[in-house]
């Protein structure tokens, strides 16, 4: 591991090469903004957009891009959120038919302000995906809903192929990281969601002070809880105004934890400096054939 000087990037994580702006990424892109939708691609400014539009994938926020939450990792804008839009449902599905994406994802900010967090609006938007898109699979990246089983059980009825919601850290971290998520409310999603059958998902940044010792500890947590897929990638510091990096994690020691989680038994493991949470998203549909898959 390196420390962080002067907030330099180190060479394997220059972005230049990654980001492809042919006319599949262009094309989308457009959509997106006449559609009037949000995508993480674009908000989050994501390293991987060209790569995973050329591959047909594309991560959609919806409840709009104010959180209420103020998590110090995150450059997702706080405050007061609008009232969510009744229209946004239809017009994801009209634009995943119009972009020809093949698996959608969709996440959305934390919504502490709506009576059942957002969960009901969350359905309906998955409903109206799978009825214009019947061939379309999804994964969705849900918040805590405070661990409510009843709001969760919303998304879980909807059936999307695969539902993730991130730890984002260690649990000696959590606190001073994430405003008002709990270590083990996160737990209690994934296992709510492995319980119903449903692929499990979630992912860590590194680069925020952990130690290895932990990261297994994590590791062995979500496998307690049911978690297939978990993916790891580098924390990059949003703003001045956020935490700030405290070390660059190797290329070689992502793939070190990429080999201990598969030993350890996970299904697949996305594990590199750039990789975020819907990185090769359409590659962990893939588990429902059950057999295992290394990368």
């Amino acid at each position: 591991m390196e420390e962080n000087k002067k907030g330099r990037l180190p060479e394997w994580l220059k972005l230049t090469s990654r980001l492809n702006q042919d006319d599949t990424h262009q094309n989308i892109r457009r959509l997106v903004k006449e559609s009037n939708l949000n995508t993480i691609c674009i908000s989050g400014n994501c390293p991987n957009i060209g790569e995973c539009w050329s591959a047909g994938t594309a991560t959609f926020m919806i409840l709009g891009n104010i959180c209420t939450r103020a998590c110090k990792f995150c450059g997702v804008p706080t405050g007061r959120p609008l009232p969510p839009d009744p229209g946004e449902p239809g017009r994801i599905a009209d634009s995943i038919q119009k972009m020809g994406v093949k698996h959608a994802v969709i996440t959305s900010v934390d919504r502490d302000d709506l009576p059942d967090r957002g969960a009901g609006f969350w359905a309906q938007t998955i409903l109206a995906i799978r009825k214009v898109n019947p061939l379309v699979t999804m994964e969705t990246l849900i918040p805590d809903f405070d661990g409510n089983m009843e709001w969760i059980r919303q998304v879980v009825d909807a059936a999307p192929e695969v539902i993730s919601h991130n730890l984002e850290t260690v649990r000696r971290l959590t606190p001073g990281i994430r405003t008002k998520a709990r270590y083990d409310t996160s737990l209690s999603v994934i296992s709510q969601v492995s319980g119903a059958g449903i692929i499990s998902k979630s992912g860590i940044m590194l680069g925020l002070g952990e130690t290895e010792d932990e990261i297994l500890e994590t590791m062995d947590d979500l496998l307690k809880a049911g978690c297939q897929v978990m993916t790891i990638g580098q924390y990059l510091q949003p703003s001045r105004d956020h935490l700030p990096v405290h070390e660059w994690v190797r290329p070689e020691q992502y793939r070190h934890y990429e080999e201990i989680g598969l030993q350890k038994g996970f299904r697949f493991i996305e594990s590199r400096p750039l990789v975020r949470s819907s990185y090769h998203a359409e590659k962990h549909i893939k588990l429902k054939d059950d057999t295992r898959n290394i990368l």
